[in-house]
């Protein structure tokens, strides 16, 4: 798994086709994060436009391999091995992303609530960016094994798919991603830092229930 998860990662890196997801990425943080707006509130925007992203790379990573390669790659491995490593890759740029986004954020946001009437530490806010992120980039992930190969193989079906899901993500009550984006910013009205643990390991479970149908569907098909 190591050298299936190190092959994709560097199939990811050198098509570059991962620059359109991360320069769309840095522009929605450039137009909405501006400097010494409140930490809790711009970090749960970061982590919010995060999740498509996630998706995006997924479907990316799903997608990278000729079919001549990716025969090889289940031939050798086993199919299910093979696309596990491939939501994986997505996964880990996906977090090295987020986690990039935290650092930056929350060096440029002002360490208040939002009516700026109490102090909000900029360390612990960095600890819950990092898991809102994670929390983010877990539920993106799902959402782009749900939405691609081999559930839905056409791209005219796997694309509205992708973006409609994901939107249902961060609005529908009951979600992780929209849990952990309340909690932030319920925690900047506040002032207290929250500690989102709960949507996280609810997130963690999605993931987990996604990526194994999908790997188990690609087991199903030979890869």
């Amino acid at each position: 798994m190591n050298a299936l998860l190190h092959y994709q990662l560097a199939l990811l890196a050198r098509s570059q086709r991962w620059l359109p997801p991360v320069i769309l990425y840095a522009v929605f943080l450039a137009v909405g994060v501006q400097g010494g707006q409140p930490v809790l509130d711009s970090l749960a925007y970061a982590a919010a436009a995060l999740l498509p992203v996630a998706a995006w790379l997924v479907r990316i990573c799903a997608t990278n391999e000729p079919p001549a390669a990716r025969a090889c790659s289940a031939a050798a491995a086993g199919p299910g091995r093979a696309h596990l490593a491939s939501l994986l890759a997505a996964l880990l740029a996906t977090v090295a992303l987020g986690a990039f986004a935290v650092l930056v954020v929350t060096a440029i946001s002002d360490a208040s609530s939002t009516d700026a009437r109490h102090v909000v530490p900029r360390l612990p806010s960095a600890a819950a960016g990092l898991l809102a992120m994670l929390v983010s980039a877990l539920i993106g992930t799902a959402v782009g094994a749900l939405t691609n190969w081999p559930l839905l193989r056409s791209a005219g079906r796997a694309v509205p798919a992708l973006l409609l899901l994901a939107l249902l993500a961060l609005v529908t009550t009951g979600s992780p991603a929209k849990s952990v984006l309340t909690d932030l910013t319920a925690g900047s009205r506040e002032g207290v830092v929250p500690v989102p643990v709960g949507a996280l390991a609810g997130a963690g479970a999605v993931a987990v229930a996604a990526l194994w149908a999908a790997c188990a569907l690609s087991s199903r098909r030979g890869g």
